[in-house]
């Protein structure tokens, strides 16, 4: 069975074999010098087994390359998963994460991911992993650190009056630090070299 025939000629064996080696992957190199070969003489089923791809594949090529030139031959890119939320929706949990939580309805003090997967769920009637929405609320300019959160109902009277006393609490609390044991074998125990903390 005859093969379809290469009708461009902007491109010699040797032209094709120069932008194989200046190609963008591998696999478009292969489709490069399997044209090669065919210009060459060689006939397709050799040309294809040499380029690691059989005869049929190697006619859908000889059809884009007709078509489209290099451009043909060249890898496409997998069109990538649509977007889970509109960007009126991505405005709509920016709103809702500037605003903070509602602790008598939301239960919380500060959003965490988790909090926001289920907000989403139930605003949007969308499922997302909360790695997704953190990948989210990243894209809209939030980072993950954030100041500790504050309680509603906390006065700043209480803040300092704990923070008065609760050092010299903590200090009398505490129990002093342990003498330093013997193991068994009668050598004293020391840390871990810095080679095995790595």
């Amino acid at each position: 069975m005859s093969g379809i025939a290469i009708t461009r000629t902007d491109l010699s064996a040797e032209g094709l074999r120069a932008a194989a080696s200046k190609a963008p992957s591998i696999p478009a190199a292969r489709r490069m010098l399997a044209l090669a070969l065919v210009l060459e003489g060689a006939d397709r089923t050799t040309a294809a087994r040499a380029c690691g791809m059989d005869r049929q594949t190697l006619r859908d090529w000889v059809h884009r390359y007709n078509a489209e030139g290099l451009a043909g031959l060249r890898d496409r890119q997998a069109p990538g998963r649509s977007a889970k939320l509109t960007p009126e929706q991505k405005q709509q949990l920016a709103a809702l994460v500037e605003a903070g939580p509602d602790v008598d309805k939301d239960g919380v003090v500060r959003w965490r991911r988790v909090d926001l997967q289920a907000r989403i769920k139930e605003l949007f009637g969308v499922e997302m992993h909360e790695r997704t929405v953190g990948k989210h609320l990243a894209a809209l300019g939030f980072v993950r650190l954030s100041v500790r959160p504050q309680h509603p109902k906390a006065t700043d009277e209480t803040q300092q009056a704990f923070k008065k006393t609760s050092p010299r609490a903590w200090r009398r609390s505490c129990p002093s630090p342990p003498a330093t044991s013997r193991s068994r074998s009668g050598s004293r125990t020391r840390r871990a070299s810095a080679s095995r903390a790595r």
